[in-house]
C-alpha cells in the first residue's frame, strides 16, 4: 500500500545525491537562475490547479479556518525550529550549508500539492500507485535542482514526506465515505493556492508562512459535507 510513497522518498534521496554532485560543477549565478525558473514552473502548476475548484467560498473559508488552526499550533515555527536543529547538528560534525532552508522548502514543496493528496488517496482506496510514481519522477528532478544549491537538507524532506503521504494512504479507507469528487476537487484547489504562495516565497517576493496554512487543505471535507 505504501509502495508509491516509498518510491517517492527514494526518488527524493536519489535526486539529492545527484544534485550534490552537480552542485560542485554548476556556478552559483546559474543555479540561482535555475531555481527561479523552477519557481515559475511551480507558480504555473499552482495556478492551473486552482481551477479544479468550483466553489470559491469553500476555498476562502478553508484558508481562513486552516490558517487560524496553523497559527495557533505554530506549525511554521515548529518546522523551521526542527530544520535549524538539524542544521546545527550537522554543523557540529563539520558539515555546513543551507540545511534548514533545503529541508523546509523541499518538505513544503513535496507535501503541499494535489498529487500528494490525490496519489495517497488513490493508493489507499484503490491500490493504484500511478499518481505517486509520476510524482516521484517530478520530485526527483526537483531534488536535483534544489540539492545543487541548498545541499543535503533536501534529502531529509523524505522523512516528513513519508509520514504525511503514509498517513493519508493508511487513513484513506476511513475518509472514503466523504471523499466525493467535489471534495477532492476543492482540496486540490486549496492545495494549489498554497503552491502559488510557496512559489512566491521561492522567488523572494513574499515571506508567507505556508506551513501555517497547511490545515486548510483538509477543511473542504467538513465544509462540503455540511454545505
Amino acid at each position: 500500500m505504501l509502495t508509491g510513497t516509498l518510491v517517492n522518498c527514494g526518488g527524493v534521496i536519489a535526486g539529492t545525491a545527484l544534485g550534490l554532485l552537480l552542485g560542485k560543477l554548476i556556478p552559483k549565478h546559474l543555479s540561482d537562475s535555475v531555481i527561479k525558473g523552477v519557481a515559475l514552473c511551480v507558480f504555473y502548476i499552482g495556478v492551473s490547479g486552482m481551477l479544479a475548484g468550483e466553489n470559491t467560498l469553500v476555498m476562502i473559508v478553508s484558508m481562513v479556518l486552516g490558517t487560524i488552526v496553523g497559527e495557533l499550533l505554530r506549525l511554521d515555527d515548529h518546522l523551521n525550529a526542527l530544520g535549524d536543529k538539524i542544521e546545527k547538528s550537522f554543523a557540529s560534525h563539520g558539515l555546513r550549508g543551507r540545511v534548514s532552508e533545503g529541508f523546509v522548502t523541499a518538505s513544503l514543496l513535496y507535501c503541499v500539492g494535489a498529487m500528494a493528496i490525490v496519489g495517497s488517496l488513490e493508493a489507499g482506496l484503490t491500490g493504484s500507485q500511478a499518481t505517486l510514481y509520476a510524482k516521484s519522477i517530478l520530485d526527483a528532478v526537483s531534488s536535483i535542482v534544489y540539492a545543487s544549491t541548498m545541499g543535503f537538507g533536501v534529502a531529509l524532506s523524505a522523512i516528513p514526506l513519508f509520514l504525511y503521504q503514509g498517513a493519508i494512504t493508511l487513513g484513506a479507507s476511513l475518509l472514503s465515505p466523504v471523499l466525493t469528487e467535489v471534495v477532492i476537487a476543492e482540496m486540490k484547489a486549496v492545495g494549489s493556492l498554497l503552491i502559488v504562495a510557496l512559489s512566491l516565497n521561492m522567488l523572494g517576493l513574499t515571506k508567507i508562512k505556508v506551513m501555517n496554512s497547511l490545515p486548510a487543505m483538509f477543511f473542504p471535507i467538513l465544509l462540503c459535507t455540511f454545505m
